[in-house]
């Protein structure tokens, strides 16, 4: 090549990287990547291997892990020798794929090259193998590269402790904090937060508080994430005052909350019924700044619908639009369950419809609303069809599906094809539940089939079902039908001595049928204990 050409070759060469450079993570996408990395390929000189890991890094972000992987290959093919920096990329994609056989060959590369591995590479095999649920391997490695006298960061440790908790096991992601504590490093809000959630998540919300006190106490700061974790404990075991104290004492530390943490406390009230209160929140919320997201308006109207205004959580889901957010599949799951609620089931067809064309597609929840839906108005047949195309579709019914079928073929006096139902959701592998049984239960007894009644209440006390007031009512009520009343109220006292509390309606079953079959006294009995429990009102 003439010294002219070369020149002219080199300038566009230099060009080209300084573009990249101005922008380095400009690809639009992994198509815009692998232009670029062929161009570089063809450079004359090549260019350095710091320019082909930027455009790794690049694909790694952009989770296109094979791709990556498949340009190493080509670099090598090339006569490109790889970095360290290179060889670590490799491994975190090989990890990402769940091929952590490949990962650690990857290893064995580094050091047939004369590499020295560095904390990344040790970071990142240990979590391929928490991601692969091998934790206990990942600590088994640990302990293998601190044999070897390597030291390790934060970010292993970390690593490490997620993936104990991942697994389930927070109380010893707990002892090996405990461990490592003072001697091998000193521990990070990371991995105090990552506890401090596995522990909210199991519920052990005073451990979690504990715990955070004991950071405040070593001077180390909570974050978002920490505050997000303890406010959602406290909600999902019913303190929503403490989850709002906390969201206030993270305002006043200047931390500000995000859209996950509003998002929490707007879901928690609106699952209580407090929906005015849930508002109150989405406002600070946007007075923060913070856009809601597709889960706070499901959210809020999920709190709607549970209070019975319909109208207002379709007035949230046809705006939702408008404030810039997509409606997903669960958002329209709550719409159409709502609609089917208040028997607009008609408009709820309409909403599936509109999700075929959106190609959302519909999950369990959304076919079990409306087979319930359905069901309960009447339309049998078309609930049957809609669990046929969960089928085609590829949607499992589980039991709650089936539940509804079972009670409209019990209602509609079909309880031999009930019992065949349930016989053949059981060689499906699926498991009735105890409102499964109830259901069968009752229809027996309508069909004045108390016997059969009787055989299936006592097959679940035998299998140790943990039977609901609502079973024990049903029986009860099959029993009074037949005039047993002797039996029903042996029922009634065995339900309490079970420890399920009887209920009005319980009660109110039993001193119908007394009071219809002329057994006064033994009704006013009843009728005063109702008095005394306080459940009269309830009638």
């Amino acid at each position: 090549m003439s010294s002219s050409l070369w020149r002219f070759s080199f300038l566009s060469n230099l060009t080209v990287l300084r573009s990249y450079h101005s922008q380095p993570h400009s690809f639009h996408n992994v198509g815009d990547a692998v232009s670029f990395f062929n161009r570089l390929l063809q450079m004359q000189p090549t260019p350095s291997i710091i320019e082909f890991s930027m455009i790794l890094t690049s694909l790694v972000k952009m989770k296109h892990y094979s791709t990556a992987i498949s340009l190493s290959r080509q670099m090598e093919i090339t006569g490109i020798t790889p970095s360290l920096v290179t060889l670590n990329i490799l491994i975190n994609c090989h990890c990402y794929l769940g091929q952590t056989t490949s990962a650690f060959s990857v290893l064995a590369n580094i050091l047939k090259r004369g590499y020295h591995p560095d904390t990344i590479t040790f970071t990142a095999l240990m979590k391929g193998l928490c991601l692969r649920g091998n934790v206990h391997r990942a600590l088994q490695f640990h302990d293998d590269v601190l044999a070897q006298g390597f030291r390790l960061d934060q970010v292993t440790y970390g690593t490490l402790i997620n993936g104990l908790c991942k697994m389930g096991e927070t109380s010893a992601a707990l002892e090996f904090l405990r461990q490592i504590e003072g001697q091998l490093i000193i521990p990070n809000v990371v991995m105090y937060t990552t506890i401090i959630d596995s522990l909210c998540k199991d519920k052990l919300v005073s451990h979690a508080c504990n715990l955070y006190s004991e950071m405040i106490v070593k001077g180390i700061s909570p974050n978002v994430v920490t505050y997000s974790a303890l406010i959602y404990g406290f909600c999902i075991v019913g303190q929503l005052k403490q989850a709002i104290r906390l969201l206030d004492e993270m305002m006043k530390k200047n931390i500000d909350p995000n859209v996950y943490t509003f998002s929490i406390l707007v879901d928690a009230l609106c699952k209580e019924g407090k929906v005015k209160e849930a508002k109150n929140v989405l406002a600070v919320m946007i007075k923060q700044g913070l856009k809601p997201n597709v889960v706070t308006y499901s959210s809020l109207m999920d709190g709607y619908c549970l209070v019975n205004e319909v109208n207002k959580a379709r007035d949230v889901f046809n705006a939702m639009a408008r404030w810039g957010v997509t409606p997903n599949v669960q958002s329209y799951s709550i719409m159409i369950n709502g609609l089917c609620k208040i028997k607009m089931v008609d408009e709820a067809l309409n909403l599936l419809a509109e999700m075929d064309c959106k190609k959302i597609i519909p999950n369990t929840v959304t076919y079990s609303s409306l087979i319930d839906g359905l069901c309960k108005t009447g339309r049998a047949s078309h609930a049957w069809e809609l669990l046929e195309e969960m089928h085609v579709k590829g949607q499992p019914a589980n039991i709650v599906t089936y539940n509804s079928l079972l009670d409209a073929l019990c209602k509609s006096h079909h309880v031999d094809k009930a019992i065949a139902l349930i016989k053949k959701i059981k060689d499906q592998g699926i498991q009735p539940d105890v409102l499964t049984y109830t259901i069968l239960i009752d229809g027996l007894c309508k069909e004045g089939r108390l016997k059969d009644a009787q055989e299936v209440f006592l097959d679940l006390v035998i299998k140790g079902y943990h039977l609901t007031v609502y079973t024990y009512t049903v029986m009860i009520n099959g029993l009074c039908k037949e005039g047993l009343f002797d039996e029903a109220l042996a029922l009634l006292s065995k339900m309490e001595n079970e420890g399920c509390t009887p209920n009005a309606i319980t009660f109110e079953t039993i001193i119908h049928s007394l009071f219809e079959n002329g057994e006064n006294d033994k009704a006013e009995k009843l009728l005063r204990e109702m008095i005394d429990r306080g459940l009269l009102e309830k009638l």
